[in-house]
Formats: structure tokens, C-alpha cells, sequence
């Protein structure tokens, strides 16, 4: 009997998420819930405040933080960059 084995490559790293924007920036909160990271504002509002959020890697609890075009957010596992349209 012959067994396949898959090699998978922990730590690969995964390309951020492109959110797109159509203005100059968007603050950290409307970001959040814009990717669907988020269901609320409200839920955005804990998340920052818990410092779950990180903006270009490090943590932010500005919930009104402005982001702009090549920034990277990351929450919950996942990454997202700030695109423009």
C-alpha cells in the first residue's frame, strides 16, 4: 500500500488582503468593518481597544487612526492593506 504525503510549508507567508479605499484615508474603525473584519462599529470600537488590532505592526488603540493607501492592518489573524482604487 502507498501513501501520498503532502508537504506543507509552515510560516509561508500569506499575502495581505487589498481592502480598497476611494478616499485620501479612512480611519482604523470604518477600515475594520469596510474588510468585514468586523461586524459593528461597536465590535471594531472593543477590538481596538483591546489591543487586538495592529497597524503596520504595531499595536494601535486609536480607533480614529488614519490610514492611508500601503497600510498593513492586521486582527484576528489575518492581514489587510489599504488599497486605492
Amino acid at each position: 500500500m502507498k501513501v501520498k504525503v503532502r508537504v506543507v510549508k509552515k510560516g509561508a507567508p500569506v499575502p495581505p488582503e487589498k481592502v480598497n479605499i476611494s478616499t485620501e484615508f479612512i480611519r482604523l474603525d470604518a477600515f475594520l468593518k469596510l474588510a468585514n473584519a468586523v461586524q459593528t462599529g461597536g465590535h471594531a470600537k472593543i477590538v481596538i481597544q483591546n489591543g487586538e488590532v495592529s497597524v503596520n505592526g504595531e499595536v494601535c488603540l486609536m480607533r480614529g487612526k488614519k490610514l492611508h493607501p500601503g497600510d498593513i492592518v492586521s486582527y484576528d489573524g489575518k492581514q489587510y492593506e489599504v488599497s486605492a482604487l
